[in-house]
């Protein structure tokens, strides 16, 4: 696998999920690993990023409320989203930066109640 993106659902608002990307080794190690979100009819968004070392960046959006993370014995990212709220709803995929062309399978989140 390139890249597959996990764990979304359906939630109500103010709930949560964690999102889990795998991806492989060769993208993955020592790369930077973002997430990105697609709402209905808008263009993709960047959501959160996290260096190697772990350092981090989010989107004002979701600032306070996501947390990225990643394990590099896994070749995994995650993405935890807590507080949802309905314009959180989206397909998130993850990719690494520079962005490979392709998206791989992303994960639809639905906040709705």
């Amino acid at each position: 696998v390139q890249l597959q993106a996990s764990g979304g659902g359906l939630v109500q608002p103010g709930g949560s999920l964690r999102l889990s990307c795998a991806a492989s080794g060769s993208i993955f190690s020592g790369n930077t690993m973002v997430w990105y979100r697609q709402a209905p009819g808008k263009q993709r968004e960047f959501i959160a990023a996290i260096t190697s070392g772990g350092s981090t960046n989010y989107a004002d959006s979701v600032k306070g409320r996501f947390t990225i993370s990643r394990d590099n014995a896994k070749n995994r990212v995650y993405l935890q989203m807590n507080s949802l709220k309905p314009e959180d709803t989206g397909v998130y995929y993850c990719n690494k930066l520079p962005k490979l062309p392709s998206w791989g399978q992303g994960t639809l989140v639905t906040v709705s109640s």
